[in-house]
């Protein structure tokens, strides 16, 4: 068995050598073929055997979820709109990323991805292996680490949550996810696949508000087709730990109230992302002070609306998958904020994941192998001890 891996690994790191100066996709209306820019690669290592891959521990969700304890997000990486992944300013992830975040204390690494542009954009729906070969060796360097990993489908804006759109959208939802389930099916119970990441129409006037009935009902007929697929490749995957949004992972009352989990599977976890208040952690020309008493009550406000709903009330682990600030020359406020903002959620039982796309969001410079702003990094880790 230890062989079969390790060859289909040896495999999947030819293709991708072979591939790596393009990313082609196949089919009709695809997105513009790109070059990737030549970057290093690292190395590929022997492993004597796989036990870093892990294995699934009979835990429950609100079990893996407490020893997951903080995380960081991989952002603006493989979730660019392109198929040039640099194209956003980072560098190709290394595992020197990797290490470094996990050396600063972050015990949960969250990769969104999007597929869309090394995905073949009609049936089957491919993807490419040197893509998914890419992944894997960030996935692989995060478990050898000893943390948890996350992966999702993240800017893959084909997942519209109309009607008309919902026979199209559950068929490519459903091919991703096997394939996926599939290349990943020796994992343990540390790789989490989240199925979404913030489903809405984009554009409309509710798109961040919650949805209409019909957005969030099509949202919740994604989800089950999603989880449907992942459980049906079997093996480690029919106890996998997954993760579902609301409503563009919102925490507004309609959209929390109307998400349904998929056959009431025991080991599914709520994804929820809150940039709260709005104008301190995320509008560019909101306000750069926080911190006074009534701000602080709000924040412990909302943060309770999210533990009683889920955790109170459904008995749900939960997943706060993005949270943070935006870069206003406003560095104490920030590392105060972002300090009592993963105190209050890990003492409520929610698992904070901040932000961090190398831009505004920023915290580590993938560029440079250093930290811009190491004391909102160490504020966050020693908070949420």
């Amino acid at each position: 068995m230890r062989l079969l891996k390790l060859t289909h690994l040896w495999l999947s790191i030819c293709v991708f050598l072979l591939m790596s100066t393009t990313w082609s996709s196949c089919g009709q209306d695809e997105p513009p073929v790109t070059m990737i820019p030549d970057q290093p690669v690292d190395p590929v290592v022997e492993v004597e055997d796989d036990d870093f891959l892990g294995t699934m521990r009979g835990l429950t969700s609100m079990e893996l979820v407490a020893e997951m304890r903080v995380g960081w997000n991989l952002g603006n990486s493989f979730d660019v709109r392109d198929n040039d992944k640099t194209a956003w300013g980072n560098p190709l992830s290394s595992s020197t990323h990797v290490r470094a975040v996990k050396a600063m204390g972050f015990e949960t690494l969250r990769i969104p991805i999007t597929w869309n542009f090394n995905q073949a954009q009609t049936a089957p729906y491919m993807i490419e292996a040197a893509y998914l070969s890419r992944i894997q060796l960030i996935v692989d360097e995060g478990l050898k680490n000893d943390m948890h990993v996350i992966i999702n489908t993240h800017h893959d804006d084909w997942i519209i949550p109309t009607e008309s759109e919902t026979d199209r959208v559950s068929d490519r939802l459903a091919s991703i996810w096997t394939q996926v389930s599939n290349h990943f099916s020796a994992y343990g119970d540390k790789l989490i696949f989240e199925v979404m990441n913030e489903p809405r129409l984009h554009n409309s006037p509710e798109e961040w508000s919650g949805g209409t009935q019909e957005g969030r009902d099509v949202v919740n007929r994604y989800q089950k087709v999603s989880v449907d697929a992942i459980r049906a490749t079997g093996g480690n995957n029919s106890t996998r730990h997954l993760m579902i949004p609301t409503y563009a992972a919102s925490t507004t009352s309609s959209a929390m109230e109307d998400l349904v989990v998929p056959n009431d599977d025991p080991n599914i976890i709520i994804s929820l992302h809150s940039y709260f208040p709005w104008s301190f952690a995320g509008q560019e020309d909101g306000t750069n002070i926080w911190g006074s008493d009534e701000e602080q009550a709000a924040l412990e406000n909302e943060l309770d609306w999210i533990r009683d709903r889920w955790v109170v009330r459904e008995n749900r682990a939960v997943i706060l998958g993005e949270w943070g600030t935006t870069d206003k020359n406003n560095l104490t406020a920030r590392t105060e904020y972002c300090a009592f903002y993963a105190k209050e959620a890990v003492e409520r039982g929610l698992l904070p994941i901040i932000w961090d796309d190398g831009g505004n969001f920023g915290m580590y410079n993938r560029n440079t192998d250093s930290w811009k702003y190491p004391e909102i990094a160490e504020a966050v880790v020693a908070a949420a001890k």
